[in-house]
C-alpha cells in the first residue's frame, strides 16, 4: 500500500520538488533494474548469434515455449500479457492537447507490455509491479533467447516497476511512489536510448493515451528520472539499442520531400497495419498451446524464409541484426521489402504465440529496412532513408509521433537530414492514420454486410 500521494495538478515549488526528487530516486533504481536485464539479453543475443544456422531458427521457438511456460506457471497466468481492455480517460473525452494521439480501435499499446503504464498513467502508484519477476524471466528468455520482439518497452515497464516498488518501502518513500514510478520509466528508456528527451517523452506520451495532463510536476519527474538514465548510460558508455544516424544530406531539397513522402508513406502505412495484425494476435482466442504451436511455426518459418533471403543473423534477435544486414551495398529493393514484410509478420507471430517482449524495437527496424528499399527510388542515401523510415516505423506503427520526433531530433547528423526526418515522421503519422482509418472502413463494411445476411 502507498500513502497519499503528492498533487501533480497544482504547479507549485513543492510539489515540483517532490516530483522532482521522486523522479530522480525512481529513476536510479529504474534504470539499473533496466540495464542490468538489458545486458544480460544482449549478452545471451551475443553468445547465440555466433552459432550455426539451426540454432538461430530454433532458440527463438525455445524462448516462446519458456516464456508460456514462466507465465502460464505464475498464479494461473496472472502475469499473461493480454489484450488490455481501454482504458478511463482521466480527463473528459472532448478535451485534447500537446502529445494526443487519436486513439484506434486496434491500438497496438493495448497489446504491449506498455499497456500497464497506460492504464495506470496518473496514478502510477497503482502499478502492478508485483508481476514484473516473472514477466522479467519471460522477457529475458523471448528477447534473450531470439524472438522478434525487442527491449524498449520491457525495460519502461521494469524501470515504472521498480519506482512503484520503492513507494511500498517505508513510510518516507511512500509519498514519492507516484513520481518515482513516472521517473523510473522514464530513466529506462533513457539509458538504453542515451537520449533523455527520448525516455521524458516517451512515458508522457504513454499518460496522454489516457489524457493524463502534462502538469508541471509530472515534467519535472520525468525529466529527473531521464537525466538520471542518460547519466548513467554516458557513466558506463553504454550502447543498449542500436541506431541509424543519417552521415549523408539529400542532395537537393526535391529529393528530401521525395525522401519524406514516399519512405513515410510506406513504413507509417506498413507499420500501422503491423500494429493492427499485433493487436488481433494479442487478443486472439485460443488455447495457450494452440497459440504456442502456430505462433512458433510461423515464426520459424518466417526465419527460414528471412535467412535464405537475407542472412540467419536478419532472422534472429529484435531487429538489430536485420537492419545492420540492410546496410550492405547492392541488395534489391523488393529484398529489402520482403525482409521488411517477413521481420513484421514474425514479430506478429511472436506476439500471437505468447511471447513477453516490446514491439519499439522491431518497428525501427521494419522502418529502417522498408525506407532503405526507396533510397534509390527518391535519390537519397540508404542511411538517410533508413533512419527516416525508422522514425516513421515509431511515429506510424506505434503510434508515438512525439517520441520519435524526439529521437530524430537526439540522433544528430546534418540539418538537412534532421529536417528530412522530421518530415517523414509527420507524413508517417498523417499514413498510419490514414491506414487505421481504411482498417475503420472495411470491418464497417463487413459488418454492415454480416448484419444483412443474418436479416
Amino acid at each position: 500500500m502507498t500513502g497519499p500521494q503528492p498533487s501533480d495538478g497544482t504547479p507549485s515549488a513543492g510539489s515540483i520538488g517532490i516530483f522532482a526528487a521522486g523522479g530522480a530516486v525512481g529513476g536510479l533504481a529504474g534504470a539499473a533494474a533496466a540495464v542490468i536485464v538489458t545486458l544480460v539479453i544482449k549478452e545471451t543475443l551475443g553468445a547465440l548469434a555466433a552459432q550455426d544456422t539451426w540454432v538461430l531458427i530454433v532458440m527463438p521457438l525455445m524462448g516462446l515455449v519458456l516464456s508460456v511456460t514462466i507465465l502460464q506457471g505464475y498464479r494461473g497466468g496472472q502475469a499473461l500479457q493480454t489484450l488490455a481492455p481501454n482504458v478511463e480517460l482521466a480527463v473528459p473525452q472532448g478535451r485534447r492537447g500537446l502529445l494526443h494521439w487519436r486513439p484506434s480501435p486496434r491500438d497496438v499499446i493495448r497489446a504491449d507490455l506498455t499497456a500497464d503504464i497506460v492504464a495506470t498513467a496518473g496514478a502510477e502508484e497503482r502499478f502492478p509491479w508485483h508481476l514484473a519477476p516473472p514477466r522479467i524471466a519471460a522477457i529475458i528468455a523471448t528477447v534473450g533467447l531470439g524472438a522478434p520482439m525487442g527491449t524498449e518497452s520491457p525495460a519502461a515497464h521494469i524501470g515504472v516497476a521498480a519506482g512503484a516498488w520503492l513507494g511500498t518501502r517505508g513510510r518516507l518513500l511512500q509519498r514519492l511512489a507516484r513520481p518515482a514510478a513516472l521517473g523510473g520509466g522514464a530513466a529506462s528508456v533513457a539509458a538504453l536510448i542515451g537520449n533523455p528527451l527520448v525516455g521524458a517523452t516517451f512515458v508522457l506520451e504513454l499518460g496522454r493515451r489516457r489524457r493524463v495532463p502534462l502538469s508541471a510536476p509530472r515534467l519535472a519527474a520525468a525529466l529527473a528520472g531521464a537525466l538520471v538514465g542518460w547519466g548513467i548510460n554516458r557513466a558506463f558508455d553504454l550502447s543498449l539499442i542500436r541506431l541509424n544516424v543519417p552521415d549523408i544530406a539529400p542532395d537537393g531539397f526535391l529529393k528530401a520531400i521525395g525522401a519524406a513522402l514516399l519512405v513515410g508513406a510506406v513504413t507509417g502505412a506498413i507499420t500501422s497495419l503491423t500494429g493492427s495484425a499485433i493487436y488481433r494476435a494479442r487478443g486472439w482466442q485460443r488455447p495457450p498451446v494452440f497459440k504456442l504451436a502456430v505462433g512458433g511455426l510461423v515464426v520459424v518459418g518466417a526465419g527460414l524464409l528471412t535467412a535464405a533471403i537475407a542472412t540467419p543473423a536478419a532472422a534472429f534477435g529484435p531487429g538489430a541484426n536485420a537492419a545492420a544486414w540492410a546496410e550492405s551495398p547492392g541488395i534489391g529493393a523488393l529484398t529489402l521489402l520482403a525482409a521488411a514484410l517477413l521481420r513484421a509478420a514474425a514479430t506478429t507471430a511472436a506476439v500471437a504465440a505468447g511471447g513477453c517482449g516490446g514491439l519499439f524495437v522491431p518497428f525501427l527496424a521494419i522502418g529502417d529496412i522498408a525506407g532503405r528499399a526507396f533510397a534509390p527510388a527518391v535519390g537519397v542515401p540508404s542511411d538517410l532513408a533508413g533512419a527516416a523510415g525508422a522514425a516513421g516505423g515509431i511515429a506510424g506503427g506505434y503510434r508515438l509521433p512525439a517520441t520519435a520526433l524526439a529521437l530524430v531530433v537526439g540522433l544528430g547528423g546534418p540539418e538537412t537530414a534532421t529536417l528530412t526526418c522530421l518530415a517523414t515522421v509527420l507524413i508517417a503519422t498523417v499514413a498510419g492514420v490514414g491506414a487505421g482509418l481504411a482498417l475503420d472502413w472495411i470491418e464497417a463494411l463487413r459488418g454492415a454486410a454480416t448484419a444483412r445476411k443474418a436479416s
